[in-house]
């Protein structure tokens, strides 16, 4: 069965949520803040567990990387 993808706020406290992922790289250098991403990205995409909203997301990710690189 095929979930689509959510883009609302799923979190009780969105800034909260935020705050977690910015303070899990304070301290880390370039290499290892890019590396607590793509891990953080893979333990989530296995969490999904769906082929079809992984590929929605990412997808909207990087239409929204490429988009902000215009602004």
């Amino acid at each position: 069965m095929t979930t689509a993808l959510s883009t609302a706020s799923n979190f009780a406290d969105p800034d909260s949520a935020y705050r977690l992922i910015v303070e899990a790289h304070r301290g880390l250098s370039d290499d290892s803040s890019a590396a607590l991403d793509a891990a953080l990205v893979l333990i989530l995409a296995n969490h999904i567990g769906d082929l079809a909203v992984l590929r929605d997301a990412v997808t909207l990710a990087k239409r929204r990387v490429v988009e902000g690189k215009r602004e």
